[in-house]
């Protein structure tokens, strides 16, 4: 996939490098749901901010299981994080349970949802760059709104992550746009990437729906292989977090293989090919172009 200019890149990074805090200021105190809000709320934050993020690295919001330190931290919050479509119904009890009086910021505020069959909202909005963008400005206004003093750093800070967003957006549908429109057609276990299929030309298969957990009917897997050797499909990924069995024997039966892995709900950890939000996002599109190009 093409990169933005190799001198581009010192001035992308000097703008991102985080102001120093003054020593007689603390930090604003922010809780973010999950790995990717708190990887965008780090870009904007820098070191203004003192970052628990709840549900960490490697983990969905489908997976998550309370723990006593995340109802402390919401308690101590300034900000709370959360992307909203219904993600985040887990902290409904736990953000009452722990008393916090600290606003919730819902950074989806702004966009349309995509939804499915049943007109259920697809919480995944933030596989495509341009509806970052939308969140990191929804995450500078909520910092604004909480630490005055901060604002110019919130906003400065907010405006290069956009150049950066911007340029990712540029790089992953000209790697796309390579591919002839009819061979973008990419098989996964669940339904979490209409988002970037809508922004990039991209259909994805799958089996479940939006969440997980939700199971696949006998009758969704037969569909689903008929449809893949119907159209020739050979572009087929697991998921990070997921059991692979299912894609694994979906692939095997429609003739065709597992190319890798994707994420979707959450971040890798930092040795992984998926530790920010960025890198995230390049991962997925190199390993799909990848795919389709063979």
């Amino acid at each position: 996939m093409r990169r933005a200019p190799p001198a581009l890149l010192p001035a992308l990074l000097l703008a991102l490098a985080p102001a120093a805090l003054p020593a007689t200021e603390a930090p604003l105190d922010v809780v973010a749901s999950f790995s990717i809000i708190g990887d965008l709320a780090q870009a904007v934050g820098g070191d203004r901010i003192a970052l628990h993020t709840i549900i960490g690295p490697g983990t969905g919001a489908h997976d998550y299981e309370p723990r006593p330190a995340d109802a402390l931290a919401l308690a101590a919050a300034d900000v709370v994080l959360v992307n909203g479509f219904g993600l985040e119904h887990f902290l409904d009890r736990l953000i009452e349970a722990s008393g916090t009086t600290a606003p919730v910021a819902v950074l989806g505020a702004g966009i349309e949802p995509l939804r499915d069959a049943g007109g259920t909202p697809d919480p995944h909005a933030w596989l495509a760059p341009a509806n970052v963008r939308i969140y990191t400005g929804n995450i500078a206004a909520a910092f604004c709104a909480a630490d005055a003093a901060g604002c110019a750093d919130y906003e400065r800070n907010a405006r290069a992550f956009d150049a950066v967003l911007a340029a990712l957006d540029a790089e992953i549908r000209a790697s796309l746009d390579a591919i002839p429109a009819g061979r973008r057609i990419v098989a996964v276990p669940h339904a979490a990437f209409a988002y970037f299929g809508a922004a990039y030309g991209v259909r994805f298969l799958a089996p479940q729906g939006i969440t997980p957990d939700a199971e696949a009917s006998a009758a969704d897997v037969a569909a689903l292989i008929r449809a893949m050797r119907a159209g020739g499909v050979t572009a087929v990924f697991a998921e990070a977090g997921e059991n692979p069995a299912l894609i694994t024997r979906i692939a095997a039966e429609a003739g065709a293989r597992v190319a890798g892995v994707l994420y979707a709900d959450a971040l890798s950890g930092p040795e992984g090919p998926a530790a920010s939000y960025v890198e995230m996002m390049r991962h997925n599109a190199d390993a799909i172009a990848g795919a389709l190009a063979d």
